[in-house]
């Protein structure tokens, strides 16, 4: 992982598991800067994830990790940034997929009725896999881009 710094901000709903993917980048020693949620029932998505996007939009060496009780209110939200390629993570292979061949720069984490565990081995999937770079890969992300 080459990224600078990592943005991470949940809604009341996955505050917890904020928390949980923080012990685990302390103890790889990756730097992040939580931005904010502390449980609160009026912890609304779509705040924390347009904190995260617009950190992320601005600092192009760096990730964001938004978490909420889908994970889709925070990835909807975080696309409407300029700049964000924000993909919901549900599986293996989605969190993989989402940086090998979308360069996803926001990954979003469903908290409820899914273990942080298995979210946990999303967030080391996420930060550790690169963009192949791939010329169809970079067509495609350029359309996006455009629009």
């Amino acid at each position: 992982m080459n990224k600078e710094v990592i943005y991470i901000a949940a809604d009341h709903a996955g505050y917890n598991l904020k928390e949980k993917i923080k012990k685990y980048l302390n103890s790889k020693n990756i730097i992040y800067e939580d931005l904010g949620g502390n449980g609160d029932k009026d912890d609304d998505y779509p705040d924390f994830a347009f904190k995260v996007a617009k950190k992320v939009s601005i600092n192009k060496n760096s990730f964001g990790i938004l978490s909420c009780g889908t994970g889709m209110g925070m990835a909807m939200a975080a696309n409407k940034v300029k700049g964000i390629r924000a993909a919901l993570a549900y599986d293996k292979y989605s969190a993989v997929m989402a940086r090998k061949h979308n360069n996803s720069n926001v990954l979003c984490l469903r908290a409820r009725k899914f273990s942080s565990r298995k979210n946990i081995k999303f967030v080391k999937l996420f930060l550790n896999q690169e963009f192949t770079g791939e010329e169809r890969h970079k067509r495609r992300i350029s359309k996006i881009n455009t629009r």
